[in-house]
Order: C-alpha cells, then sequence, then structure tokens
C-alpha cells in the first residue's frame, strides 16, 4: 500500500494554505469581527484595533487544529484540513464576538471557559448560541427554550446560532416558536443544522419554517446553513410570509441561479412571482440592510438585482462580495444603485472579478452617493492603475462623511497607490485606507507614507505586496 507521502505528492496539494490566503482570512475576520450584527447589537463592537489582535489569534489557532488534523489525514490531500481550518474560524470568531470588545486597551486571549448558554438582555433578546458549537437533541432544548414558554415574557428577538438542531429538537422548539411568533421581530438562525445529514437538515429547517411563518420579521439571518435550492425551498414558508423586512442575510448559503429562482417563487412578488432572487427581493422595499456575500451568483443574476434596486428606497448598507459578477454584473449594479434614491452609506464588492472596466460606472455611482457614503469596499479585484486613479478622483472633493476605502489586493501599482492617497487626505473623519496586497516598491511606500505623514493611523500597514515597480 502506498504510503501517506506518496499520497501527497501525486495529489492536488490543498494544505497548508498560502501566506496571503491567511492574510486575507484575517483581513475578512477583521471585517466580522467590526461589522455590526445581532450579536454586536448585546456584547458591543469591536475596536478596528482589538479585531486585528483577535483575528490573528483566531488565525494561529484554527491553523494550528487544522495542521493536526492534516498529519492524521489517511489520504493526505488537505480537503479536510480546509474544511477544519474554515470550521474552527467560523467557531472561534463567534466566541470573539460574544466576549465582545476589552473594556481596557490591552486585548486578553480568547477565554478557554464558555460563556452561559441561555443569555438574555432586558428580557426582550433570547440567545442560546453561547457555549461549545455542539449538537442539541430533545431534552437540551426543553431546558434551554423554558424561558420562551414563561408567561408574560417579552422576547422579540431570538439567536439559535451555533447550536445544531436535530429533528428530535426541532419538534421541541416547534411549538415554542408557534406560541411567540407573532412578538418576533428578529430571528437570527444562522449556523444552527451544522453537521446534519442532508435530509434530516432539510427537514428542521422545514419544521422551523412553519413555526415562524406567521411572524412579521424587520431582521432574519439565515446564513451559514448551506441551503442551496432545497434548503431554500424548506424555508418556503417563512420566506413568503415576510413582506417587512429591513435586514436580510444570506451569507454563505450556496445561492446558485436555481436557489435564487426558489427565493423567488418563495416571496411574495404578486400574483405571478418572477423568475430571480433579486426580483423576489425587489418586493421587500423595507431593506435597509442587504448581505449576500459568498454565493454562486455569476453575472446573470446581478443583473436581474439591478432591476429590483430601484425600490430599496431606505436601502443604507449592500454587501454584494463574492458573487462573480465580473465587469458586466458589476456595471448594472452600480449604475441602479447611482440612479436609485436610497442615501447608501456602505458599498460592499470585495472579490468579484472586475476590471478598471468597471471603474468609469464605479466612480459615476461613487460621486452621486457624495452626501451619504462612508465605506467603499472594492477589494480582490483588477482594477489596478487605470481604476485606481479614476475610483480616486472621484473621492478627492467632499465625501465628508466617508471613513474607509479598501482596495486592497487589486494589482494597483505606485502610481494608483500616491493618487488614492492624496484624495482622502484633508477628510476630517477618515479612519482607514487599505491598499495592502498591492504592487508597491519600497520608493513607492516611502511616497504614499510621505503623503499621509500627518495621519499615520489612516493607512493600514502594508505587510504583503509585491515589488513590481
Amino acid at each position: 500500500m502506498e504510503s501517506t507521502t506518496a499520497n501527497r505528492l501525486r495529489s492536488i496539494k490543498l494544505w497548508p494554505p498560502s501566506h496571503k490566503t491567511r492574510l486575507l482570512l484575517v483581513e475578512r475576520i477583521v471585517k466580522s469581527l467590526t461589522t455590526p450584527s445581532l450579536l454586536s447589537r448585546k456584547y458591543g463592537l469591536m475596536s478596528k484595533e482589538e479585531a486585528e489582535e483577535q483575528a490573528q489569534q483566531i488565525d494561529s489557532s484554527a491553523f494550528e487544529t487544522a495542521n493536526q488534523h492534516f498529519e492524521k489525514e489517511p489520504d493526505g490531500d488537505g480537503a479536510s484540513a480546509v474544511q477544519v481550518y474554515a470550521k474552527e474560524s467560523s467557531t472561534l470568531i463567534v466566541e470573539a464576538v460574544k466576549k465582545g470588545p476589552s473594556k481596557k486597551g490591552d486585548q486578553e486571549p480568547i477565554p478557554d471557559s464558555k460563556p452561559e448558554p441561555v443569555t438574555t438582555i432586558q428580557e426582550t433578546f433570547f440567545d442560546i448560541s453561547g457555549g461549545a458549537r455542539a449538537f442539541i437533541e430533545a431534552d437540551e432544548a426543553k431546558e434551554l427554550l423554558k424561558p420562551l414558554t414563561e408567561p408574560g415574557n417579552k422576547f422579540t428577538k431570538i439567536c439559535f446560532s451555533n447550536r445544531s438542531f436535530g429533528l428530535d429538537a426541532a419538534h421541541v422548539a416547534a411549538p415554542i416558536l408557534s406560541s411567540i411568533n407573532k412578538k418576533l421581530t428578529e430571528v437570527d438562525l444562522s449556523d444552527f443544522i451544522a453537521g446534519r445529514p442532508e435530509a434530516e437538515a432539510l427537514e428542521v429547517m422545514t419544521i422551523f419554517s412553519e413555526s415562524l411563518k406567521e411572524s412579521d420579521l424587520k431582521y432574519l439571518n439565515l446564513s451559514n446553513n448551506a441551503l442551496g435550492e432545497k434548503g431554500v425551498r424548506a424555508f418556503g414558508q417563512l420566506l413568503a410570509s415576510q413582506g417587512n423586512l429591513e435586514e436580510l442575510y444570506l451569507m454563505n448559503d450556496g445561492i446558485s441561479e436555481e436557489a435564487a429562482k426558489a427565493v423567488c417563487e418563495l416571496i411574495p412578488v404578486g400574483s405571478e412571482g418572477g423568475v430571480t432572487l433579486a426580483e423576489a427581493l425587489g418586493t421587500c422595499k423595507n431593506l435597509k440592510k442587504l448581505d449576500l456575500r459568498d454565493n454562486m451568483f455569476g453575472v446573470e443574476a446581478g443583473i436581474a438585482l439591478s432591476q429590483s434596486i430601484p425600490v430599496f428606497v431606505n436601502l443604507t448598507e449592500i454587501h454584494l462580495s463574492y458573487l462573480n459578477l465580473e465587469d458586466e454584473g458589476t456595471l448594472v449594479l452600480v449604475n441602479a444603485l447611482k440612479n436609485s434614491k436610497s442615501a447608501l452609506e456602505v458599498l460592499e464588492m470585495a472579490g468579484n472579478d472586475f476590471t478598471y472596466k468597471a471603474a468609469p460606472a464605479l466612480a459615476s455611482f461613487i460621486t452621486s452617493k457624495k452626501s451619504t457614503l462612508t465605506k467603499l469596499i472594492l477589494s480582490e479585484n483588477q482594477l489596478k492603475d487605470e481604476g485606481a486613479i479614476v475610483i480616486a478622483n472621484a473621492i478627492k472633493d467632499g465625501f465628508d462623511r466617508l471613513t474607509e476605502v479598501d482596495l486592497s489586493t487589486n494589482a494597483i501599482r505606485t502610481a494608483g497607490a500616491r493618487v488614492l492617497s492624496q484624495a482622502v487626505v484633508g477628510k476630517s473623519g477618515f479612519k482607514l485606507l487599505n491598499i495592502n496586497g498591492n504592487f508597491l516598491s519600497d520608493e513607492g511606500v516611502d511616497n504614499v507614507k510621505e503623503i499621509l505623514k500627518n495621519l499615520p493611523s489612516v493607512l493600514e500597514p502594508l505587510v504583503e505586496r509585491r515589488v513590481l515597480d
């Protein structure tokens, strides 16, 4: 029988991840820890500095756990180690969020002790996501959910994230949720079926959907459940009943074109419905935050979404990273956003493989939101100097509320980096310019630092760059 080492040499090498990959993960962890969410409302939002320290610790711990797993892998290709790395990172992120920001300046390591499993705040927020990430069965569900059965309880927000419900536990939860669903305004069911077989997971989702269908929610989070088309349909009754959503999160849910069509058929869109998730979302006119990151949209879904953008008149944040939009999808979306009446504050379109050809449309959109835009995240694309300069010229004048611009990993050289730096100088409330991961020479780095010498804290440390100038 061939040795594990021999197998590794013949197979695709998936482990360990490159230094660049780990740095990108750290950056994404930082964004997760500093982005407002249902949990951050309860535990507080970390500062950028504290989040960076936590992110480094999370990455190191997750890497070590995954590496130990890799050493024991029978096939040795690293695939399962990558999964362990991702899952461990996700678990530690949740723990870090629940720990909340440190009251002191010094950051302490993530504690080994777990928080209490059930937490309530002013008797309105019910949360069982604390503690170890684990399966929940019937007996534990009865105990955990007992506060929801107490007469006169005032719970309006629930968070079941980070616990994995089986069928027996779902049957326990169903009548309890049905009894309070008309009071609920916020529901977080992210990552609540982890590790369950597909058939069981789908049935659990169907049970929860049935139990919550009479709720009138403003916030719904179904992220990190690998929904796909089957999962979307399992949540059919819940999705079809919601017309007043203000925040909808479907991050990392495997939303393909087929799944998008399923959502469309389920969310109420009049007598005949539509043909895409984007068209379905067009009925959610009260949306303020839309987060569709890490899904398999592609150009066609991006074009369809652009047709629904005009109805989102209350939209303040839109997160469209890692959707494979490319130039075509990006162009139609930003043109739609430019013409919308929304007072957009945050645009995130990282990792969509668009190029400098999309820059003029992006610049036109950016200029149209001059009075409201606070964050512009365009990292991990291919804008290069041509695109970076167009974006820089767009933000140069005005933009009193702008606090963050991220064009990291865009193949930008010294010329583009210099113009971007000049564009943010003089903005009193500006906090962060991230041009990390670009093609800067030592001279280019010195140029940028000289331009921002009076604002040293504004520049993201240039820890990774390629010297090509």
